[in-house]
């Protein structure tokens, strides 16, 4: 029997390793009840996980219906439109969309927008005591930067971003039924403005992703109009949020680890490997989206029916000990570092190299402009959103001269080594 685990609890949050290594000793595969989703199974090793997530012929994204796993009867079309996106294809579908953006995310066009992603990152920094100290830095950088990135990139207009920071609070503050449905109202508002920008883009045409889709849509392209504001959702959402928790819980990270911290600020070219590790030890993205079993199979060990639903739990595939070396500590020189914080298999996340590079750059411009910042609070005044999946700090306030609370945490062991990187 799996024990009961609250997972938008503080305590799971404060210490996953903690609340992983206990749910591992119940098993590779355990039942579980998991918020807003309801009774499903769960992996716990690194070995489960990427066997769901590669071996589609046994798990489905969708019911036999055709429907999205996870949704509701109750939902509105609405819903459907915005959830009915690559991220929750089966093939062929997955590849005919993917195929569309997949030029814009490679690494050598991601590299390429390196600098500008830099000169954001430093003109936030220079600005992130502008309205006082402390300051949040989930809402004044980490929040601002990657949606500032993605705005750019789909060619949306400057001045609607504190619309786009609205929404992203909004989808950060799920975490029961009342946030649900305020989270609805939200999804009906923004599938409007999209719908609203893709026309624009026909009328007037312009630069960035939705000028490309529109014209791929010109073309005579295999995409449907609620395909490409799927689509924009998708990366608009997903391009943005994931990577506001991956900056915060890095950053959370140095300022209570004062000996990670220095390691890494002895030499910035260091960076990049760090990012893999905090992309492992922080893993913003907990779970994956709930797949069903196609046929009676077995997993790990455990005997699973057709229709039972299953969950990735990619943190514990990031702790698993049989893959890593102290998976509990963090260890920015670990190398190699085969964490699953961007999934694997054909869904293998399509933004890995652009979350990389931002989190590089974010670090860096961050503690180039302010090598004495430090946490305004103690550390146990830090507090993680009760959104079920999603590792989010709430608010991280902090200040310019390392003069707030001291960091109580040790650093994790630490091998110098240097790798050239992004920024």
């Amino acid at each position: 029997m799996a024990p009961r685990l609250d997972f938008t609890s503080e305590a799971f949050f404060r210490d996953p390793p903690r609340a992983i290594a206990t749910l591992r000793m119940s098993g590779a595969v355990v039942a579980v009840r998991f918020p807003l989703v309801g009774d499903v199974w769960i992996t716990t090793t690194y070995e489960a996980a990427a066997q769901v997530l590669k071996e589609g012929s046994n798990f489905t994204l969708r019911k036999e219906d055709g429907d999205v796993a996870g949704l509701r009867w109750w939902m509105p079309n609405y819903v459907r439109t915005i959830a009915n996106n690559m991220l929750t294809m089966d093939e062929p579908d997955h590849t005919r969309l993917r195929s569309i953006v997949d030029e814009a995310f490679r690494r050598r066009a991601i590299v390429a927008m390196e600098p500008r992603i830099r000169a954001i990152a430093d003109g936030l920094a220079d600005e992130l005591f502008l309205a006082g100290s402390p300051a949040d830095l989930v809402q004044r950088y980490a929040r601002i930067l990657p949606l500032a990135v993605i705005s750019e990139l789909l060619g949306l207009p400057l001045a609607d971003r504190p619309r786009f920071i609205a929404w992203a609070n909004t989808m950060s503050s799920l975490t029961n039924v009342v946030s649900l449905f305020r989270l609805l109202f939200a999804f009906r508002k923004m599938r409007a403005y999209l719908e609203r920008q893709l026309q624009i883009a026909r009328v007037r045409g312009g630069e960035g992703l939705i000028a490309e889709l529109v014209q791929v849509e010109r073309e005579g392209g295999q995409i449907t109009p609620d395909e490409m504001v799927s689509m924009v959702f998708l990366l608009l959402a997903a391009g943005s949020e994931t990577t506001t928790h991956l900056i915060s819980g890095s950053v959370y990270e140095l300022l209570r680890n004062p000996g990670v911290r220095d390691w890494l600020a002895q030499d910035w070219s260091r960076v990049g490997i760090a990012v893999e590790e905090f992309l492992r030890f922080v893993s913003p993205v907990q779970f994956s989206k709930p797949r069903y079993v196609r046929r009676d199979i077995e997993l790990a060990g455990v005997r699973l029916e057709k229709g039972d639903r299953v969950m990735v739990m990619l943190a514990a595939a990031n702790m698993d000990p049989a893959m890593h070396d102290r998976p509990d500590s963090i260890d920015l020189a670990r190398k190699p570092n085969r964490h699953m914080s961007f999934g694997t298999g054909i869904h293998f996340c399509l933004g890995h190299q652009l979350a990389r590079i931002e989190a590089a750059c974010a670090l860096e411009a961050l503690f180039v402009r302010w090598p004495k910042l430090g946490l305004a609070v103690d550390v146990s005044q830090i507090h993680w959103r009760k959104r079920p999946g999603m590792r989010a700090i709430a608010n991280l306030p902090v200040v310019p001269d390392g003069h707030g609370a001291q960091a109580t945490a040790s650093a994790g062991s630490m091998t110098v080594r240097s790798q050239p990187v992004a920024c």
